[in-house]
């Protein structure tokens, strides 16, 4: 509680000095303006179409998770000096920091990317380290080529809307970051249509949701409802594995790998790590892919 209204003063002082320095528009005229976003695969699909019309800053940073992530007094800076604020739908940070951001700066116009988007949804509550996300939309919501269409789509919107003078350069470019995406899913079906297909994995933080629907495969979670995985769920993992010939886990940077390192070594499995919030979209969705499709 201390933290967060140490975050809310320092943010409303800041942004007093911004406005007063910078005007009401939080930007000067001769300035590119500054769209925020939530993560860095957004942030790589918003500067693809936006080009050098905006610059665009992402909120959480990579090796964090966006589930617990608390920003700082200077991040809450750069949100008051932002034009815009696209959020990636309905991850922890957001559900905890939405409210306050939108409170302490009325000037920002804020765009949903996951609108349209055909949501899992968990029953679930999750506690990540006192964050409750409780049960509710699956958020991960970038993992999933079908959606990364949706994604642009709403980007491009966003961008006509702010900047309606540059919306023919707002569509070639979004035209070619669609054809980008239309490649990686080709690549992904070449690569599944492979005899060697897994149709199960295993991953500790379930962030492949949506490209496991696209795919038609099974995401088996070692967190059990956000949490480390009891003594009994971690043995309820480990007979999985070896009934369904589950021979892959994915690990990510942001979470602790010990109860995957206990899996791997009782059931033979590999360890593969991935990063689903890489700035390149297209390399990591690939690259997950290969893990599920190279042989041992």
């Amino acid at each position: 509680m201390k933290k967060s209204i140490y975050l809310l003063l320092t943010f409303s002082l800041c942004l007093l000095a911004a406005c007063q320095s910078k005007g009401g528009n939080g930007h000067s005229e001769d300035e590119t303006p500054v769209i925020a976003v939530t993560i860095e695969p957004q942030r790589y699909f918003t500067e693809a179409i936006a080009g050098d019309k905006f610059d665009v800053v992402a909120i959480v940073p990579q090796g964090t998770s966006p589930e617990t992530y608390d920003p700082t007094p200077q991040q809450l800076v750069s949100l008051a000096n932002s034009k815009a604020f696209l959020r990636i739908g309905h991850i922890g940070f957001e559900r905890v920091w939405m409210d306050r951001i939108l409170d302490n700066t009325p000037h920002i116009q804020v765009f949903d990317t996951s609108e349209d988007v055909n949501f899992i949804f968990d029953e679930h509550d999750h506690d990540h380290e006192g964050h409750s996300c409780g049960g509710g939309v699956e958020p991960h919501i970038w993992n999933s080529t079908e959606n990364a269409y949706i994604i642009a789509r709403n980007t491009y919107k966003a961008l006509c809307q702010l900047d309606k003078e540059n919306e023919q350069y707002y569509l070639q470019r979004y035209d070619s970051l669609c054809n980008a995406i239309e490649q990686t899913d080709s690549i992904i079906c070449g690569l599944f249509d492979k005899p060697r297909k897994r149709q199960a994995f295993m991953i500790y933080h379930p962030a492949l949701s949506y490209f496991a629907r696209d795919y038609g495969l099974l995401q088996i979670s070692i967190e059990e409802g956000g949490k480390e995985p009891s003594p009994a769920h971690l043995k309820n993992l480990i007979d999985f594995c070896r009934n369904n010939e589950v021979d892959v886990i994915f690990v990510q940077p942001e979470f602790d790998s010990r109860n995957a390192e206990i899996v791997a070594k009782e059931t033979g499995s590999r360890i593969v790590p991935i990063n689903p919030l890489n700035y390149n979209w297209q390399e990591e969705m690939i690259s997950i892919a290969k893990a599920l499709t190279d042989k041992p």
